[in-house]
């Protein structure tokens, strides 16, 4: 037993990581999308409420893409003339990435060619069930079209001449009743004003007539997960600007002229987190 208790040691010391718990401040879980999508639901709910034309032929940016499987499909079955996804986690990024080539030998009807998973058995089972449902839009080239750049959005610099007709800023899921926000980890981490930092550089990126996607999580979801790190405790206790008060920010301080609330209404018991309100701004 003390034998067995000293070679686990060394191991742990000769590979700390191996058993170290992860943590993610950023809200960064690997695989939000596959438990949730992959499991009753061919495409992401949201897209059956999403229009066209916020997409079609637009220049798009998804801030907080995770394993990009929802950017995938956006580009997918809305026909954009580009779309970028942007995330804070490298890692995320390089499983986006080889989402976006599987999608695309699926699409080519090729096998996986023995390449190394880098996503989970479920993201590539939504995959599968996603490039069979979403492939009704005519095909284009995936790889001229979608995207991806590791990016912590609030401390990037954007060129001037840098703009976008539709920006995505929602939550993602993570297991069957568990979702979380892009925009509740940049106010977690980053306090009021890296949510107006937000806000603003959001507003700056779009053009004129410009689309903004936003999901705000409810305070409830903050109590469950501002204790992640230090910085999130700390911030959780001095923030002033309430889930409920981003509509009036947006629209009064920021600058956007409209505000849409749509309700995707699932009614089965299957629906989970996806019935809370998506709001869409124009500029």
């Amino acid at each position: 037993m003390a034998e067995a208790h000293d070679r686990t040691q060394v191991e742990r010391n000769q590979n700390p990581k191996k058993h170290r718990k992860h943590a993610f401040p950023y809200g960064n879980y690997r695989n939000y999308y596959g438990y949730r999508v992959g499991q009753k639901l061919v495409e992401d709910p949201r897209l059956k409420v999403f229009k066209k034309e916020w997409f079609e032929g637009k220049d798009c940016l998804d801030i907080g893409c995770n394993n990009g499987i929802v950017t995938i499909q956006i580009a997918r079955k809305f026909n954009c003339r580009s779309i970028l996804g942007v995330d804070i986690d490298s890692d995320r990024v390089d499983d986006a990435y080889w989402n976006l080539r599987r999608e695309i030998r699926l699409s080519d009807g090729n096998p996986d060619n023995g390449l190394k998973c880098r996503a989970s058995k479920a993201s590539r089972i939504d995959l599968v069930e996603a490039s069979t449902s979403i492939s009704s839009s005519k095909e284009h080239d995936l790889h001229a079209v979608v995207s991806f750049k590791r990016q912590n959005f609030i401390f990037s610099h954007h060129p001037p001449d840098q703009h976008y007709d539709t920006i995505l800023c929602m939550h993602v899921f993570l297991f069957l009743y568990c979702s979380l926000s892009v925009a509740k980890w940049i106010h977690l981490n980053w306090g009021d004003d890296g949510l107006i930092t937000l806000f603003s550089k959001i507003w700056k990126l779009l053009n004129p007539g410009g689309i903004l996607v936003l999901e705000p999580q409810p305070w409830k979801s903050y109590e469950a997960n501002y204790s992640v790190s230090e910085t999130t405790k700390m911030n959780f206790r001095t923030i002033k600007i309430l889930p409920e008060d981003f509509q009036e920010i947006l629209l009064d301080k920021i600058g956007f002229r409209t505000v849409e609330a749509l309700n995707i209404g699932l009614a089965d018991g299957n629906s989970g987190g996806f019935n809370r309100p998506i709001l869409v701004f124009q500029k």
